[in-house]
Parts: C-alpha cells; structure tokens; sequence
C-alpha cells in the first residue's frame, strides 16, 4: 500500500507508521498516540486510570513517560492530574486570576509577575470544561483515533523525524519554546495549529516525567501519518539515515615519530 498525503483515518496507518518508525529511527520508547476526549465520548476499556492505579494523582507529562516506557493505554482525567499548569492548559480546570497574573510564574522562570503573565497568556490552552480525558497510548497498542502523535528520541532522530515531515512540504518547521508546560506544545499546540511540533522537554517534564537531558522529542497531527510514512521512505533513498553514517574514508595522521618505524622497515627490506 502506497501512502498518499493527509488521507482518512485508518487504523492500518498505525502499524505501517509503527514499522516504518522501527525501520527509520529505531526508538528506545515507545511513540505515542494521543486523543482528547470530548464529555460523554466513552472511554476505551483496557485504558488505565493513574489514580485508581496508584493512588494518587500524578503530572501529564509523567502520563506520556508511563506511556512510553511501560506500554500502557492511559486515560487522564481532571481526577487524575495534580499540576496544577497542566489542568489549566488542558481545561480540566478555569484559568485563575493566580496564573493569570504571572504568579505561578514570575520569580521562578521569569524576573516579575507581569513578564511572568506575558508566558503565562502565550500557553496554548483548551476552554474550560472542552474536554474530559486525554487519552495516551503506545501507537501499536493504540485502540481509538489519535489527534497527535508524539515521539521522544535524541536530536539526531528527532531531526530524522522533521526531515521525513517536510518531505512533501519542504520549507521549514516553526515551533515554540518556554522551557514549561510541553505537554501543552506536544498535543494543545499541535491540535490548535494542526502543524508539526519541535518539542523540548521542560523542567517538569524532566523532574516529574524523568525525561533524560539527552531526549527531545516531536509532535505531528494523526492527519499527517501517510505524509510521514512517505516522507520516511523518500528521504532514506535520498541518503538521509538513522543511525547518522559516519565518514570514514579519510587517511588518518599518527604521531611524526611513528613513522619512524616506516624508514626501519624500509632498511631491513634493503639487508
């Protein structure tokens, strides 16, 4: 089967775009499908909640690292979530006059509240009470219909994974940065602007989600799977690869006083 360019859904898509990220970037996690789940949409059955599951309430960004790295299939509700960022972006919560004002903010990543409250209006948000659940799963174990899928790697696949999306396109990929809330760029900014997403990992993200200092990560709409999956193809047979070949076809320099040795194997040839 021959993908074309931003074609229906098909859930066939997720195994070839399953295989074709095996074959291209060989991930060490697994890549994720994501959805966000309208108030009465059911919930798939095997999805685990975390707070029935633990306990207690833990962070979005530590729902796609469970994802990723235990293979679960995981539904996230305002019950569920204890950052209080993440369930104000994500609606589960009304914006309070606190993070309106740059409090939450100011003092910690910016020097007032008021520079704090100019961050704090660029966070990509859904309305309040949009949507119940977000819906997380590794993409080959993924049984609903994603909005986002979102991969985490090193520059290099990262970079591997942007090159294949611009495939079709060309151009460049222009994405946004506050060191914050990357759960917000992975699916809220990527669902709003319907465009792929450059994604460096934030400080919670890497404190609560355990993301190393060596992963980034990339977000893209579902809608751009076949886009992708050509992209992948295309670009191998033009030469780009992971893992990045090196150039090896060089004559290497030793130390001057090796080749000494050079001039004594010479006069032993010559007795």
């Amino acid at each position: 089967m021959t993908p074309t360019t931003n074609a229906p859904f098909d859930p066939l898509m997720l195994k070839q775009l399953s295989e074709s990220l095996t074959k291209h970037l060989r991930p060490q996690s697994f890549p994720l499908a994501i959805r966000m789940v309208k108030l009465g949409e059911p919930l798939p059955e095997r999805a685990k909640s975390p707070k029935q599951e633990f306990g207690h309430e833990i962070a979005v960004c530590q729902t796609f690292s469970i994802a990723r790295r235990y293979g679960w299939q995981i539904a996230v509700g305002a019950d569920d979530v204890g950052c209080p960022l993440a369930l104000t972006a994500f609606g589960f919560k009304p914006v309070s006059e606190s993070f309106a004002c740059g409090k939450m903010c100011g003092g910690m990543y910016t020097e007032t509240d008021t520079t704090g409250a100019k961050t704090e209006s660029e966070v990509p948000k859904f309305s309040f009470g949009e949507y119940s659940h977000i819906l997380a799963a590794p993409i080959e174990r993924c049984s609903f219909e994603p909005q986002v899928i979102l991969m985490y790697g090193n520059s290099a696949q990262v970079m591997r994974l942007l090159v294949a999306s611009l495939w079709k396109t060309g151009g460049y990929i222009n994405s946004r940065f506050s060191g914050r809330l990357d759960c917000a760029d992975s699916v809220i900014e990527t669902i709003q602007t319907g465009k792929p997403q450059v994604i460096l990992p934030c400080y919670g993200d890497r404190v609560f989600g355990l993301t190393q200092d060596d992963e980034m990560a990339f977000a893209f709409p579902s809608t751009m799977i076949a886009e992708v999956i050509e992209g992948f193809e295309g670009t191998h047979k033009g030469g780009i690869r992971y893992p990045i070949p090196s150039f090896l076809r060089f004559k290497p320099e030793f130390p001057q006083h090796y080749y000494a040795l050079f001039d004594e194997w010479k006069e032993g040839e010559k007795n």
